[in-house]
């Protein structure tokens, strides 16, 4: 032994132990975190290194789950490559965030593959459309008949602004017809319709609406000039505005309503044109309306209305005064149970009182409202129901109140064909005149096939006929294909 050196004790010799074996189990741990502060080289990461921003895969994950094309299951997690951001391929940022479905998995319009898509301009959607169709009409009055062919071309469109707040519609549509061969009276037809809604506040809500219409009037309307070979043209210019207010469970609204309507000459047999311009008036409305709501399914409501009718002339061919006051209150409910049902209808009283002693007062009960429903999905239910009081041309008659209730039902038969099944009846009550009343029967049936997007094939068939006791019935048959380009 060496002077100065210590003699071997077990103290010592069990502490080195300790001490070797605590470098060689903390070795392969430290050599993971030094590795770990470091990318891998790019050959290294192509090659599957493993990213310390991913979640460590299971040992028993499935080598055989990665989609080929770089896409991933949801068994195995995606690998973030970080220092890569072009790595990640579109498909894979549309799984990673998929868009959320619907509650029942019902179809949406973004992907219905014969829905059009529209045109954006600016901050609106405009969706065009046009339509060629070629139609055939038969007319029977008593024993005469007249046929004729005739071409129909129609321009429709709607605008519909995007905004976060208030919202703009504009609706247009235009008929032209042109006879290829045969006699008969053509029935053009112009509508323009807009609506600003304006969301003043939570509860109040303001529309302006503002309207125009063209159509010809029809030979078979009590006012239409017999033997005429072509009626007036009846323009109707529209204003209105309204304002409707949630008090709680009260819910209030008023509007107000101006109506201008023209008439144009009609056209004698002999060529001549016969002025109604007599006929042309004013006619403004203020209605209130106060509903409370039992449910937000379930409005039940009272409505008041006023109205002055004001001519043009004071006094019309026959030396009558048609100005006229109107009033007129109805009690209804509103509906809206969803996509299954909805739809407004209401029943009251409204009276017209003219100013001429020698005119009757027009008075009737009223049936007004529309209703919506949908049994199943793709079928599709409207029913309307509506009450005019209109006023008479004939020396010392009033008018007559006209009753129209119509319906359409509509039915997919496959994705893209759809059919449809309508029917309408009319009835005019001659009041206080002694005249038999006229009704108006019409069905129809059509089917309209979605080719894609952007074009579709129609077809319908469509019969109507009117009666009346001392005439003979009048029955028209029309038929017509066409196609209609759209956007």
């Amino acid at each position: 032994m060496e002077r100065g050196a210590l003699p071997p004790c077990p103290t010592w010799r069990l502490a080195g132990l300790l001490l070797a074996g605590t470098v060689l189990v903390s070795a392969p741990a430290f050599a993971q975190q030094s590795a770990s502060a470091f990318p891998a080289p790019l050959g290294d990461q192509q090659a599957g290194a493993t990213d310390p921003l991913s979640s460590p895969a299971t040992e028993d994950a499935d080598p055989t789950a990665a989609i080929p094309d770089g896409t991933t299951t949801a068994s195995t997690p995606a690998i973030a490559d970080e220092g890569n951001t072009f790595a990640r391929t579109g498909r894979e940022t549309e799984q990673l965030n998929a868009r959320e479905g619907s509650v029942d998995g019902a179809r949406s319009n973004f992907g219905n593959p014969y829905e059009p898509t529209g045109i954006r301009v600016g901050s609106f959607i405009l969706r065009p459309s046009i339509s060629q169709n070629l139609g055939h009409e038969k007319n029977r009055s008593g024993g005469v008949s007249t046929r004729r062919t005739y071409s129909q071309t129609g321009l429709r469109g709607s605008l519909v602004s995007d905004w976060s707040r208030h919202q703009l519609s504009v609706e247009a549509e235009g008929i032209y017809q042109r006879n290829i061969s045969g006699t008969g009276e053509t029935e053009p037809r112009l509508r323009l319709d807009t609506d600003l809604r304006l969301d003043l506040s939570d509860s109040t809500i303001a529309n302006l609406t503002a309207g125009y219409d063209f159509e010809r009037e029809s030979s078979s309307d009590p006012n239409a000039i017999n033997g005429a070979t072509a009626q007036s043209g009846v323009h109707t210019y529209s204003a209105g505005a309204r304002v409707t207010r949630d008090f709680g469970l009260i819910r209030g609204t008023i509007g107000a309503e101006l109506e201008r309507r023209t008439y144009g000459s009609a056209t004698l047999a002999d060529g001549s044109r016969l002025v109604l311009s007599d006929r042309n008036h004013t006619t403004g409305t203020l209605t209130g309306r106060v509903g409370y709501e039992l449910s937000p399914a379930l409005i039940p409501y009272l409505e008041a209305s006023v109205g002055r009718a004001v001519y043009d002339d004071k006094y019309d061919a026959l030396g009558y005064e048609r100005s006229a006051t109107t009033l007129g209150g109805r009690a209804g409910v509103e509906v809206d149970l969803g996509e299954k049902l909805r739809g407004d209808l209401g029943m009251g009283y409204e009276r017209a009182r003219f100013d001429d002693s020698r005119l009757a007062t027009l008075g009737a009960l009223t049936l007004d409202g529309t209703v919506q429903w949908s049994p199943q999905r793709g079928t599709d239910l409207r029913l309307g129901l509506t009450t005019e009081l209109e006023p008479s041309t004939a020396a010392g008659q009033s008018g007559y109140v006209s009753y129209e209730a119509t319906s359409e039902l509509t039915h997919e038969l496959r994705e893209n064909l759809v059919a449809r099944l309508s029917a309408a009846y009319t009835l005019r009550d001659f009041k206080n005149t002694g005249n038999p009343n006229q009704t108006i029967y019409l069905v129809g049936t059509g089917i309209t096939w979605n080719v894609n997007r952007w074009l579709a094939m129609t077809g319908d068939v469509s019969y109507e006929l009117t009666r009346q006791r001392g005439t003979s019935d009048t029955g028209v048959t029309r038929a017509g294909i066409g196609l209609v380009l759209r956007r």
